[in-house]
């Protein structure tokens, strides 16, 4: 019978005792902590090369990201109060009898080169609520066999007698009903919503074969109705909507102008001011902005990368100043020790 070197047992049962009698776990590098690392030692330099890295990289992002959000032309127009003929706005809203058609007439202040984006905004609605984020029902609005899936759908799951209905749910329900039909010096212009959904949203959340039913026909003002020949695959308004907003005041892609506007034209925009805002206090607004490399407009990218860059390159200018010319030191330099210092009772 041979014998076992120590250099062939396990490292802890080489301590004593087998691995199975004192409950000892399975050597392994990982577990013991004995893999390779690497422990930067972040010297003065380091540092220094450290922020104005960040600073040379963040500084020219920001200015490019500013000015490409400058470039950007936007047009906003707040419309809901002044699309309303009477004190009482919201029984102006809910009356259907009462003519919703507003005109309202902009300016193009620069150039805007198309495809030129055409948003609504509405302000003060919290589709981050929780109740209303929840009454939808994903699987009826996907599979075929799922149309009556209604139980998180409440109010607006079934009818009155019963029947399911297609979308179901307060997201659905609530669908945006305003229109514009928008004329340049009063030529008319087509406003493009095709593609104005996300492409996996059409394919793998809405089904090709499933088509509204019982779905409210309009009569009430402050929710569109839909039409019934065609699959929710389809309905883009409606995948547009159903993405629920994260914050109070949003916006969402209403169509496109495929065609350039030049400076100082003017914009004709008739409006149905069908939604009901008035209720809850909220607002609505006309957005056309055209866009760039980062999107639409936004400042708040290229000043926050400005901000980061500029503080990064100050405070590698300040160490720089402080450690090689306020106070230098040399480090780990062995004269600062207590023993190799000069003192009264021990010489050098």
């Amino acid at each position: 019978m041979g014998l076992i070197s120590s250099a062939q047992m396990d490292p802890l049962e080489s301590e004593g005792g087998s691995q199975k009698s004192n409950n000892k776990p399975k050597y392994s590098k990982f577990t013991q902590q004995e893999l390779p690392a690497c422990k930067p030692l972040l010297t003065p330099g380091i540092v220094v090369a450290t922020f104005l890295l960040i600073g040379i990289i963040f500084v020219p992002i920001g200015l490019a990201s500013l000015s490409a959000s400058q470039e950007i032309v936007e047009l906003v127009d707040r419309y809901d109060t002044n699309c309303v003929s009477t004190p009482d706005k919201v029984g102006f809203i809910q009356n259907t009898d009462t003519d919703k058609t507003c005109t309202r007439t902009l300016t193009v202040p620069k150039h805007m080169k198309s495809p030129i984006q055409i948003y609504y905004q509405i302000g003060d609605f919290y589709q981050n609520h929780r109740r209303y984020v929840k009454s939808r029902s994903d699987k009826q609005l996907r599979y075929k066999n799922a149309v009556h899936l209604t139980k998180d759908c409440d109010p607006e799951g079934n009818t009155v007698d019963g029947a399911p209905i297609i979308p179901c749910g307060l997201i659905a329900w609530s669908l945006f009903n305003d229109t514009y039909t928008i004329s340049v010096n009063k030529k008319a212009i087509e406003v493009n919503k095709k593609d104005i959904a996300w492409k996996s949203d059409k394919t793998d959340k809405f089904g090709s074969d499933i088509y509204p039913s019982n779905f409210q026909k309009g009569s009430l003002i402050g929710g569109a109705k839909l039409n019934e020949s065609i699959p929710l695959s389809k309905q883009e308004d409606l995948i547009v909507w159903m993405r629920t907003a994260a914050l109070p005041t949003f916006r969402k892609l209403y169509g496109r102008i495929e065609t350039d506007i030049m400076a100082n034209d003017q914009l004709t925009v008739v409006i149905q001011n069908n939604y009901n805002t008035y209720s809850f206090g909220g607002s609505k607004a006309l957005v056309l902005s055209t866009t760039s490399w980062i999107g639409g407009k936004n400042n708040f990218i290229g000043v926050a990368y400005l901000t980061i860059g500029g503080l990064c390159i100050f405070l590698a200018v300040g160490f720089v100043v402080l450690l090689y010319m306020v106070k230098p030191r040399t480090l780990g330099d062995p004269s600062y020790l207590s023993w190799n210092r000069d003192t009264p009772d021990r010489p050098n």
